[in-house]
Protein backbone atom coordinates (compact mmCIF):
# COMPACT_ATOMS: atom_id res chain seq x y z
CA UNK A 1 0.00 0.00 0.00
CA UNK A 2 1.62 3.31 -1.35
CA UNK A 3 1.97 6.07 1.50
CA UNK A 4 -0.36 9.27 1.38
CA UNK A 5 1.28 12.19 -0.17
CA UNK A 6 2.70 15.03 2.33
CA UNK A 7 0.56 18.13 1.92
CA UNK A 8 1.08 21.41 3.24
CA UNK A 9 -1.91 20.88 5.91
CA UNK A 10 -0.63 17.24 7.20
CA UNK A 11 2.90 19.09 7.48
CA UNK A 12 2.27 21.85 9.28
CA UNK A 13 0.04 19.55 12.29
CA UNK A 14 3.14 16.81 12.45
CA UNK A 15 5.36 20.16 12.54
CA UNK A 16 3.36 21.72 15.67
CA UNK A 17 2.72 18.47 17.03
CA UNK A 18 6.66 17.95 17.19
CA UNK A 19 7.38 20.70 18.85
CA UNK A 20 4.28 20.57 21.39
CA UNK A 21 4.15 16.96 22.63
CA UNK A 22 4.77 15.30 24.51
CA UNK A 23 5.85 18.71 26.19
CA UNK A 24 6.60 21.98 24.25
CA UNK A 25 10.09 22.66 23.26
CA UNK A 26 13.14 20.55 21.82
CA UNK A 27 15.34 20.95 24.99
CA UNK A 28 15.90 19.75 28.40
CA UNK A 29 18.83 20.52 31.22
CA UNK A 30 20.11 17.16 32.94
CA UNK A 31 22.20 16.85 35.40
CA UNK A 32 25.37 15.17 34.56
CA UNK A 33 26.50 14.24 38.33
CA UNK A 34 24.75 11.95 40.56
CA UNK A 35 22.50 13.73 43.26
CA UNK A 36 20.42 11.38 45.41
CA UNK A 37 22.28 11.50 48.67
CA UNK A 38 23.00 13.82 51.33
CA UNK A 39 26.68 13.45 50.51
CA UNK A 40 26.18 14.16 46.83
CA UNK A 41 24.09 17.27 47.16
CA UNK A 42 26.99 18.63 49.63
CA UNK A 43 29.38 18.18 46.95
CA UNK A 44 27.28 19.47 43.61
CA UNK A 45 26.34 22.64 45.97
CA UNK A 46 27.62 23.82 49.23
CA UNK A 47 29.91 23.62 50.87
CA UNK A 48 31.93 21.29 48.32
CA UNK A 49 31.08 23.89 45.52
CA UNK A 50 33.33 26.32 47.12
CA UNK A 51 36.42 24.16 46.16
CA UNK A 52 36.38 24.84 42.44
CA UNK A 53 35.00 28.40 43.00
CA UNK A 54 38.36 28.75 44.83
CA UNK A 55 40.44 27.07 42.01
CA UNK A 56 38.89 29.04 38.89
CA UNK A 57 39.20 32.39 40.99
CA UNK A 58 43.01 31.28 40.87
CA UNK A 59 43.30 30.10 37.93
CA UNK A 60 40.27 31.39 35.04
CA UNK A 61 41.49 28.29 32.64
CA UNK A 62 40.45 25.73 35.32
CA UNK A 63 36.83 26.40 34.19
CA UNK A 64 37.37 23.82 31.59
CA UNK A 65 38.21 21.14 34.00
CA UNK A 66 35.38 21.84 36.76
CA UNK A 67 32.75 23.10 35.09
CA UNK A 68 30.99 22.18 31.43
CA UNK A 69 32.77 25.58 29.70
CA UNK A 70 34.55 23.45 27.64
CA UNK A 71 31.72 21.56 25.94
CA UNK A 72 29.18 24.41 26.18
CA UNK A 73 28.01 26.72 23.30
CA UNK A 74 25.88 29.54 22.95
CA UNK A 75 23.48 29.83 20.08
CA UNK A 76 22.81 33.46 19.89
CA UNK A 77 20.22 35.29 17.66
CA UNK A 78 18.28 38.66 16.90
CA UNK A 79 16.04 36.89 15.01
CA UNK A 80 16.35 39.59 12.34
CA UNK A 81 16.70 37.08 9.72
CA UNK A 82 15.24 33.48 10.57
CA UNK A 83 15.62 30.95 8.06
CA UNK A 84 13.83 32.07 5.05
CA UNK A 85 11.37 33.41 6.80
CA UNK A 86 12.60 37.17 7.30
CA UNK A 87 12.50 39.37 10.57
CA UNK A 88 10.17 37.93 13.20
CA UNK A 89 11.91 38.85 16.23
CA UNK A 90 13.85 37.32 18.63
CA UNK A 91 11.10 35.07 20.41
CA UNK A 92 9.67 33.77 17.13
CA UNK A 93 13.54 32.15 16.64
CA UNK A 94 13.52 30.22 19.39
CA UNK A 95 12.62 27.51 17.61
CA UNK A 96 15.10 27.38 15.09
CA UNK A 97 17.81 28.06 18.09
CA UNK A 98 16.29 24.91 19.44
CA UNK A 99 16.80 23.17 16.95
CA UNK A 100 20.29 24.26 16.36
CA UNK A 101 21.43 23.09 19.77
CA UNK A 102 19.61 19.33 18.87
CA UNK A 103 21.94 18.90 16.05
CA UNK A 104 24.77 20.47 17.72
CA UNK A 105 24.12 17.89 20.45
CA UNK A 106 23.01 15.09 18.20
CA UNK A 107 26.07 15.29 15.62
CA UNK A 108 28.82 16.45 18.03
CA UNK A 109 28.02 16.09 21.39
CA UNK A 110 27.87 19.62 22.20
CA UNK A 111 25.72 21.11 25.18
CA UNK A 112 24.17 24.25 23.96
CA UNK A 113 22.21 27.07 25.70
CA UNK A 114 20.08 28.73 22.83
CA UNK A 115 19.46 32.71 23.38
CA UNK A 116 17.39 35.00 22.06
CA UNK A 117 18.79 38.78 22.30
CA UNK A 118 15.69 41.49 22.15
CA UNK A 119 18.55 44.03 20.81
CA UNK A 120 17.50 47.58 19.21
CA UNK A 121 21.13 47.64 17.59
CA UNK A 122 24.31 45.93 16.92
CA UNK A 123 25.70 47.19 19.88
CA UNK A 124 23.31 46.50 21.87
CA UNK A 125 23.62 43.25 20.85
CA UNK A 126 27.52 43.02 20.83
CA UNK A 127 27.19 43.98 24.58
CA UNK A 128 24.66 41.46 25.69
CA UNK A 129 27.10 38.93 24.08
CA UNK A 130 30.19 40.06 25.60
CA UNK A 131 28.75 40.07 29.15
CA UNK A 132 27.19 36.30 28.95
CA UNK A 133 30.34 35.39 27.40
CA UNK A 134 32.41 33.86 30.51
CA UNK A 135 29.79 31.32 30.37
CA UNK A 136 30.66 29.35 27.48
CA UNK A 137 33.43 27.70 25.16
CA UNK A 138 32.22 29.22 22.11
CA UNK A 139 29.52 31.10 20.47
CA UNK A 140 27.70 30.29 17.62
CA UNK A 141 25.60 33.49 16.15
CA UNK A 142 22.74 32.72 14.04
CA UNK A 143 19.61 34.08 12.01
CA UNK A 144 21.31 37.36 12.45
CA UNK A 145 20.36 40.16 9.03
CA UNK A 146 23.33 41.63 7.06
CA UNK A 147 24.89 43.80 6.85
CA UNK A 148 24.76 43.65 11.11
CA UNK A 149 26.04 40.47 10.93
CA UNK A 150 28.83 41.22 9.81
CA UNK A 151 29.67 44.45 12.04
CA UNK A 152 28.82 41.88 15.49
CA UNK A 153 31.02 39.14 14.41
CA UNK A 154 33.65 41.40 13.89
CA UNK A 155 33.76 43.45 17.04
CA UNK A 156 32.78 40.10 19.44
CA UNK A 157 36.04 38.40 17.71
CA UNK A 158 37.91 41.30 18.85
CA UNK A 159 36.62 41.72 22.26
CA UNK A 160 36.70 37.75 23.09
CA UNK A 161 38.75 34.71 23.68
CA UNK A 162 36.68 32.18 22.64
CA UNK A 163 35.65 30.99 19.32
CA UNK A 164 32.95 33.50 17.51
CA UNK A 165 31.31 32.18 14.72
CA UNK A 166 28.56 33.05 12.37
CA UNK A 167 27.37 30.13 10.73
CA UNK A 168 24.75 31.66 8.23
CA UNK A 169 28.40 33.04 6.88
CA UNK A 170 31.01 30.84 7.53
CA UNK A 171 29.46 27.35 7.81
CA UNK A 172 27.38 28.00 4.81
CA UNK A 173 30.48 28.86 3.02
CA UNK A 174 32.57 25.47 4.12
CA UNK A 175 29.76 23.50 2.78
CA UNK A 176 29.33 25.47 -0.84
CA UNK A 177 33.03 25.58 -1.23
CA UNK A 178 33.40 21.76 -0.14
CA UNK A 179 31.01 21.35 -2.79
CA UNK A 180 31.75 23.64 -5.42
CA UNK A 181 35.12 22.15 -5.51
CA UNK A 182 34.19 18.22 -5.98
CA UNK A 183 30.95 19.62 -8.32
CA UNK A 184 34.02 21.41 -10.73
CA UNK A 185 36.36 18.45 -10.26
CA UNK A 186 33.39 15.81 -11.48
CA UNK A 187 33.11 18.33 -14.52
CA UNK A 188 36.67 18.37 -15.38
CA UNK A 189 36.92 22.03 -14.32
CA UNK A 190 39.17 23.57 -11.45
CA UNK A 191 38.39 26.76 -8.80
CA UNK A 192 40.96 28.59 -10.36
CA UNK A 193 40.05 29.31 -13.37
CA UNK A 194 36.35 28.82 -13.17
CA UNK A 195 33.99 31.88 -14.05
CA UNK A 196 31.80 31.95 -10.77
CA UNK A 197 28.17 33.94 -10.83
CA UNK A 198 27.19 34.43 -6.96
CA UNK A 199 23.15 35.37 -6.73
CA UNK A 200 22.57 37.09 -3.18
CA UNK A 201 25.15 39.45 -1.27
CA UNK A 202 23.92 39.17 2.05
CA UNK A 203 26.01 36.87 4.89
CA UNK A 204 26.15 33.71 3.09
CA UNK A 205 26.77 34.96 -0.08
CA UNK A 206 29.75 37.45 1.01
CA UNK A 207 31.19 34.83 3.06
CA UNK A 208 31.42 32.03 0.51
CA UNK A 209 32.88 34.26 -2.33
CA UNK A 210 35.48 35.35 0.47
CA UNK A 211 36.64 31.56 1.18
CA UNK A 212 36.11 30.75 -2.13
CA UNK A 213 38.91 33.42 -3.49
CA UNK A 214 41.21 31.56 -0.02
CA UNK A 215 41.01 28.48 -1.67
CA UNK A 216 42.05 29.86 -4.76
CA UNK A 217 39.23 31.20 -6.96
CA UNK A 218 40.23 34.33 -8.66
CA UNK A 219 38.23 37.74 -7.99
CA UNK A 220 38.17 38.34 -10.89
CA UNK A 221 36.18 35.60 -12.28
CA UNK A 222 33.34 36.22 -9.77
CA UNK A 223 30.31 37.84 -10.73
CA UNK A 224 28.07 38.85 -7.61
CA UNK A 225 24.50 39.92 -8.01
CA UNK A 226 21.93 41.24 -6.02
CA UNK A 227 18.77 42.11 -5.61
CA UNK A 228 19.72 45.24 -7.91
CA UNK A 229 21.59 43.70 -10.56
CA UNK A 230 25.47 42.86 -11.23
CA UNK A 231 27.45 44.45 -8.50
CA UNK A 232 29.67 46.54 -10.41
CA UNK A 233 32.11 49.60 -10.00
CA UNK A 234 29.64 52.30 -11.43
CA UNK A 235 27.40 51.61 -8.81
CA UNK A 236 27.06 54.21 -5.87
CA UNK A 237 24.55 52.04 -3.13
CA UNK A 238 27.09 49.58 -2.39
CA UNK A 239 28.29 48.54 1.27
CA UNK A 240 31.52 48.03 2.03
CA UNK A 241 31.34 44.26 1.95
CA UNK A 242 29.71 44.22 -1.89
CA UNK A 243 32.47 47.05 -2.98
CA UNK A 244 35.34 44.21 -2.38
CA UNK A 245 33.67 42.52 -5.53
CA UNK A 246 32.13 45.30 -7.71
CA UNK A 247 33.64 44.60 -11.22
CA UNK A 248 34.67 47.16 -14.33
CA UNK A 249 31.86 45.59 -16.37
CA UNK A 250 29.52 46.15 -18.73
CA UNK A 251 26.97 43.35 -17.85
CA UNK A 252 23.99 44.51 -15.39
CA UNK A 253 21.65 41.60 -15.09
CA UNK A 254 21.39 38.15 -13.70
CA UNK A 255 20.61 36.55 -17.33
CA UNK A 256 23.83 38.50 -18.87
CA UNK A 257 25.82 37.51 -15.87
CA UNK A 258 24.90 33.63 -16.07
CA UNK A 259 26.41 33.80 -20.24
CA UNK A 260 29.38 31.61 -20.16
CA UNK A 261 29.87 31.18 -16.57
CA UNK A 262 30.91 27.83 -15.13
CA UNK A 263 29.26 27.82 -11.80
CA UNK A 264 26.03 29.23 -10.29
CA UNK A 265 26.03 29.88 -6.81
CA UNK A 266 22.38 30.94 -5.49
CA UNK A 267 21.75 32.11 -1.63
CA UNK A 268 18.69 34.44 -2.76
CA UNK A 269 15.06 33.51 -3.45
CA UNK A 270 13.11 31.21 -5.46
CA UNK A 271 12.30 30.81 -9.01
CA UNK A 272 14.73 33.95 -10.07
CA UNK A 273 16.86 31.56 -12.37
CA UNK A 274 15.45 30.51 -15.84
CA UNK A 275 15.99 27.80 -17.75
CA UNK A 276 17.24 29.75 -20.88
CA UNK A 277 19.62 31.46 -18.29
CA UNK A 278 21.07 27.75 -17.50
CA UNK A 279 21.17 26.95 -21.08
CA UNK A 280 23.18 30.02 -21.74
CA UNK A 281 26.36 28.77 -19.00
CA UNK A 282 29.75 27.51 -20.27
CA UNK A 283 30.00 23.53 -21.48
CA UNK A 284 29.47 21.18 -18.09
CA UNK A 285 28.11 23.83 -15.93
CA UNK A 286 27.94 23.76 -11.81
CA UNK A 287 24.43 24.99 -10.26
CA UNK A 288 24.00 25.24 -6.66
CA UNK A 289 20.34 26.71 -6.27
CA UNK A 290 20.49 27.04 -2.27
CA UNK A 291 17.57 29.11 -1.50
CA UNK A 292 14.64 27.34 1.19
CA UNK A 293 12.33 25.95 1.07
CA UNK A 294 12.04 26.63 -2.90
CA UNK A 295 15.44 27.07 -4.69
CA UNK A 296 16.06 29.73 -7.65
CA UNK A 297 15.60 27.32 -10.65
CA UNK A 298 13.89 23.63 -9.95
CA UNK A 299 16.11 20.63 -10.73
CA UNK A 300 14.16 19.51 -13.21
CA UNK A 301 13.92 22.53 -15.00
CA UNK A 302 17.42 23.22 -14.70
CA UNK A 303 18.04 19.24 -15.85
CA UNK A 304 15.42 19.81 -18.26
CA UNK A 305 17.91 22.83 -19.80
CA UNK A 306 20.95 21.23 -19.65
CA UNK A 307 21.72 17.20 -19.15
CA UNK A 308 25.32 17.93 -18.49
CA UNK A 309 24.93 20.04 -15.57
CA UNK A 310 25.88 19.12 -11.98
CA UNK A 311 22.91 20.26 -9.38
CA UNK A 312 23.40 21.16 -5.60
CA UNK A 313 20.51 22.62 -3.43
CA UNK A 314 19.76 23.33 -0.03
CA UNK A 315 16.50 20.46 0.06
CA UNK A 316 16.73 16.98 1.44
CA UNK A 317 14.67 15.43 -1.32
CA UNK A 318 17.06 16.12 -3.67
CA UNK A 319 20.43 14.44 -4.38
CA UNK A 320 23.53 16.91 -3.30
CA UNK A 321 22.15 18.96 -0.10
CA UNK A 322 24.32 21.83 0.88
CA UNK A 323 23.73 21.38 4.85
CA UNK A 324 25.06 23.23 7.24
CA UNK A 325 24.86 20.21 9.51
CA UNK A 326 27.66 18.88 7.75
CA UNK A 327 29.79 22.42 9.17
CA UNK A 328 28.57 23.83 12.67
CA UNK A 329 28.72 21.16 14.81
CA UNK A 330 32.30 19.38 13.56
CA UNK A 331 34.06 22.79 13.26
CA UNK A 332 33.08 23.76 16.90
CA UNK A 333 33.65 20.62 18.52
CA UNK A 334 37.61 20.70 16.66
CA UNK A 335 37.72 24.37 18.23
CA UNK A 336 36.40 23.22 21.70
CA UNK A 337 39.01 19.89 21.26
CA UNK A 338 41.57 22.33 20.95
CA UNK A 339 40.41 25.44 22.89
CA UNK A 340 40.91 27.38 20.59
CA UNK A 341 40.57 30.84 20.77
CA UNK A 342 39.06 32.04 17.77
CA UNK A 343 37.74 30.00 14.78
CA UNK A 344 40.01 30.89 12.03
CA UNK A 345 40.56 31.02 8.39
CA UNK A 346 42.95 28.07 8.47
CA UNK A 347 40.52 26.02 9.94
CA UNK A 348 37.99 27.02 7.68
CA UNK A 349 39.41 25.67 5.19
CA UNK A 350 40.38 22.24 6.91
CA UNK A 351 37.00 21.34 7.31
CA UNK A 352 37.35 22.46 3.58
CA UNK A 353 39.24 19.45 2.35
CA UNK A 354 38.29 17.39 5.08
CA UNK A 355 34.33 17.49 4.18
CA UNK A 356 35.70 17.21 -0.23
CA UNK A 357 37.87 14.40 0.69
CA UNK A 358 35.34 12.43 2.30
CA UNK A 359 32.88 12.62 -0.10
CA UNK A 360 35.71 10.73 -2.76
CA UNK A 361 36.07 7.79 -0.53
CA UNK A 362 34.09 4.67 -0.45
CA UNK A 363 31.06 5.21 1.07
CA UNK A 364 30.43 2.98 4.56
CA UNK A 365 27.31 0.31 4.81
CA UNK A 366 25.70 1.86 7.65
CA UNK A 367 25.42 5.28 5.32
CA UNK A 368 24.14 3.29 2.36
CA UNK A 369 21.41 1.70 5.55
CA UNK A 370 20.53 5.15 6.79
CA UNK A 371 19.53 6.23 3.47
CA UNK A 372 17.61 3.02 2.14
CA UNK A 373 20.61 2.60 -0.86
CA UNK A 374 21.88 0.22 -2.71
CA UNK A 375 24.79 1.88 -3.53
CA UNK A 376 27.24 5.62 -3.73
CA UNK A 377 29.66 7.02 -5.20
CA UNK A 378 31.83 10.11 -5.86
CA UNK A 379 29.81 11.72 -9.03
CA UNK A 380 27.44 13.85 -10.08
CA UNK A 381 24.40 12.89 -7.92
CA UNK A 382 26.99 12.84 -4.78
CA UNK A 383 29.34 15.08 -4.59
CA UNK A 384 29.32 16.04 -0.32
CA UNK A 385 28.95 13.58 2.34
CA UNK A 386 25.70 12.27 3.83
CA UNK A 387 24.73 14.05 7.35
CA UNK A 388 24.93 10.85 8.85
CA UNK A 389 28.25 9.60 7.98
CA UNK A 390 29.31 7.81 10.87
CA UNK A 391 33.36 9.27 9.51
CA UNK A 392 32.18 13.08 9.79
CA UNK A 393 32.64 13.01 13.46
CA UNK A 394 35.81 11.76 13.45
CA UNK A 395 37.55 13.33 10.17
CA UNK A 396 36.41 16.94 10.34
CA UNK A 397 36.56 17.50 13.84
CA UNK A 398 40.63 15.95 13.91
CA UNK A 399 41.65 18.38 10.92
CA UNK A 400 39.70 21.64 12.55
CA UNK A 401 42.12 21.29 15.96
CA UNK A 402 45.08 20.51 13.81
CA UNK A 403 44.47 23.21 11.70
CA UNK A 404 43.93 25.41 15.00
CA UNK A 405 47.35 24.38 16.21
CA UNK A 406 49.44 25.59 13.80
CA UNK A 407 52.47 28.00 14.73
CA UNK A 408 50.47 30.52 12.57
CA UNK A 409 46.94 30.05 14.02
CA UNK A 410 48.92 30.28 17.61
CA UNK A 411 50.41 33.56 16.87
CA UNK A 412 47.24 34.82 15.18
CA UNK A 413 45.30 34.28 18.75
CA UNK A 414 48.56 35.55 20.86
CA UNK A 415 48.39 38.57 18.87
CA UNK A 416 44.66 38.95 19.30
CA UNK A 417 45.05 38.11 22.89
CA UNK A 418 47.67 41.11 23.32
CA UNK A 419 45.67 43.76 21.84
CA UNK A 420 42.48 43.46 24.27
CA UNK A 421 44.69 44.07 27.21
CA UNK A 422 41.31 43.81 29.49
CA UNK A 423 41.34 46.13 32.45
CA UNK A 424 42.00 44.61 35.77
CA UNK A 425 38.96 43.97 38.05
CA UNK A 426 38.89 45.97 41.36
Amino acid sequence: MSQAPVTKTSLKKKALDYHRLPRPGKLSVESSKPCSTQEDLSLAYTPGVAQPVLEIAKNPAKAYDYTNKGNLVAVITDGTAILGLGDRGPLAAKPVMEGKAVLFKQFAGIDVYDIEVNARTPQDFIKVVEAIAPTFGGINLEDIAAPHCFEIEAALKKKLDIPVFHDDQHGTAVIICAGLINALHVQGKSLDTAKIVCLGAGAAGIASMNLLVAMGAKKSNILLVDSKGVVHKERSDLNSFKKAYARKTRLRTLGEAMRGADAFVGVSGADLVSPAMVKSMAERPVVFALANPNPEIAPEKAKAARGDLVMATGRSDYPNQVNNVLGFPFIFRGALDARAKEITQAMLVAAVHALAGLAREPVPAAVLKAYKLKKLSFGPDYILPKPFDPRLAERVPQAVAKAAKTPLAKAAGATRKKAKSPAKRR
